[in-house]
């Protein structure tokens, strides 16, 4: 196998060898389901789900494995405060996940294991850790000896005797180090709790995930993947207890995607920079989120650009004229709805323009096959054709570059639409064969890279509904300029027809004259 993956473990791309040939077992850390998911979820997701169609259509038997956290601190916090129990609300928040996934065109995995329903198999484990001398118990809290386990340290790069107490692990008392880890904690009253045999309560994070992956994968599988931020010290919580306890190699290779950036700052919700994925589906079609994500390599950060403009004058605005609810440059109060209508995404804005173009382009090709001749066999530009499939699979075997791979992908709908207006004179049947075997490679692409899935009307359709939301255009007033710009146009008024056309610009509206009068759509 010729596929290539950077491995976290050793910091490199190495060949993606199965332990057992023809077969991957994949794990990605899931959500902790108390919130709707943010930006970051997306590109966590998308990113995994490239990796899972790609191996797939390589050929490998996948298994795939994504877990839901949906018993934490912060689900029992949230149930708190909503008066809702933690499991009906756990159970509400899996199902808006969905809703989100399944927009952006993300495949489900064939294993979605709940912590609550592996209570028995991560007591085992934590049992196990004990007897292994890699744990043990305090006032019916389990921790995890983090120095009794020598390769600590292996996945982040950071050695033991560097890490600093309280950033990310919590400081108490009874650790025997301070890096030590909490593996089982002892119930408070009101909580969700179980019986173990240290008393009643409930797991730690990090023992969820190596329990779960390791039942559902064997002691030892071939990929584990996650965000940036879960290097450390989730991951490598991980590593440590899962080979403590079975004394094997836990992943062979770690992949981890890169941080959305919010205008060069990290999303966070202290800088008032985070956006829920729902938020962005109210202003942009789902699968234009989707196709940004995928215009920058995985591993590397992405960068959303925000931008404020007023609903009421069009004007650019500052952030916290947003947050002012109120138009520095108009003067004028905005409500939260105008509030919120005023967030831009230029990325997201070309996005949405180039997947316009993209399934224009792929209407037109089916349109010519329904109108076409007989293929002759014979191809235009056969040996750019030859070379497409190849250069597609180069790009995603080395690490999954979806990017370049979308870069082929473009030149497929290039290609098309120079046959199809064949300015060079081919023959009609040399014509037909050559759109037919770009149709059949652009299917092959999209199935890959998710995108492009949809019947054209459909995705136009929502494309131009997303475009009249975000202008807000009077549809009244366009038929209006159009009416008048028809009569200047019958009088032979063409200046004045002209006048009426820039105005239609300005209101982000283009039209197309045709024999049966004048069509219109909003510029995505």
């Amino acid at each position: 196998m010729s596929l290539r993956i950077y491995n976290t473990l050793t910091n490199q791309k190495e060949d993606l060898q199965p332990i057992e040939p023809g077969k991957i077992g994949m794990y990605v850390c899931g959500v902790t389901v108390y919130d709707m998911c943010h930006i970051g979820h997306a590109r966590a997701y998308v990113s995994a789900d490239v990796i899972f169609r790609h191996l797939q259509n390589s050929g490998l038997d996948v298994t795939y494995v994504r877990n839901f956290t949906d018993l934490d601190d912060k689900i029992i916090t949230r149930a708190n405060e909503l008066g809702e129990d933690s499991r009906a609300l756990a159970d509400r928040f899996i199902q808006e996940f969905y809703k989100d996934m399944d927009a952006l065109g993300i495949r489900r995995p064939q294993i979605e294991p709940r912590v609550t329903e592996h209570i028995p198999d991560i007591i085992e484990t934590v049992k196990l850790l004990i007897e292994r001398g890699h744990a043990y118990e305090d006032g019916g809290d389990v921790f995890f000896d983090v120095p009794s386990f020598e390769d600590y340290g292996k996945l982040s790069k950071r050695p033991l005797d560097e890490m600093k107490c309280g950033v990310r692990v919590a400081v108490d008392d009874r650790k025997r180090c301070p890096m030590d880890f909490v593996l089982w904690k002892a119930s408070k009253p009101g909580e969700p709790a179980w019986k173990s045999p240290w008393g009643k309560g409930r797991p730690g994070w990090h023992i969820e995930c190596s329990t779960m992956s390791t039942k559902y994968l064997g002691r030892t599988f071939d990929i584990h993947g996650g965000g940036k931020d879960l290097v450390f010290p989730h991951h490598e919580n991980e590593i440590a207890q899962a080979e403590a306890a079975h004394g094997q190699e836990f992943a062979r290779v770690f992949f981890h995607n890169g941080f959305v950036n919010i205008d060069k700052e990290k999303m966070s919700k202290s800088l008032g920079n985070f956006f829920t994925i729902r938020e962005i589906f109210e202003h942009y079609d789902p699968e234009a989120l989707r196709y940004f994500l995928l215009t920058t390599h995985y591993r590397s950060p992405i960068s959303f650009e925000v931008s404020f403009k007023c609903p009421k004058c069009g004007d650019e605005m500052q952030r916290a004229d947003v947050e002012d609810r109120k138009c520095s440059v108009c003067g004028e109060a905005l409500c939260d709805a105008e509030a919120s209508a005023a967030v831009c995404f230029p990325s997201l804005d070309e996005a949405q323009k180039r997947l316009e173009y993209l399934y224009t382009t792929k209407k037109r090709m089916d349109a010519f096959m329904n109108i076409s001749t007989t293929g002759v066999g014979v191809l235009v530009k056969a040996d750019v054709i030859d070379s497409l499939v190849p250069r597609f699979a180069e790009a995603m075997d080395d690490d999954f570059n979806a990017a370049a791979a979308l870069g082929v992908l473009g030149e497929i709908m290039r290609l098309a639409n120079e046959v199809m207006d064949n300015k060079e004179g081919h023959p009609a049947g040399m014509l037909t064969s050559t759109v037919q075997v770009l149709q059949k490679e652009l299917a092959g692409m999209s199935e890959v890279l998710g995108v492009l899935e949809r019947a054209p009307d459909e995705a136009l359709k929502s494309l131009q509904e997303r475009a009249k939301a975000g202008r807000d255009v009077d549809e009244e007033e366009v038929e209006r300029l159009i009416a008048a710009r028809a009569e200047a146009r019958k009088a032979k008024d063409f200046s004045q027809a002209d006048v009426i056309r820039d105005q239609l610009a300005e209101l982000g509206v283009e039209i197309k004259d045709t024999s049966s009068g004048t069509t219109w759509k909003i510029c995505v």
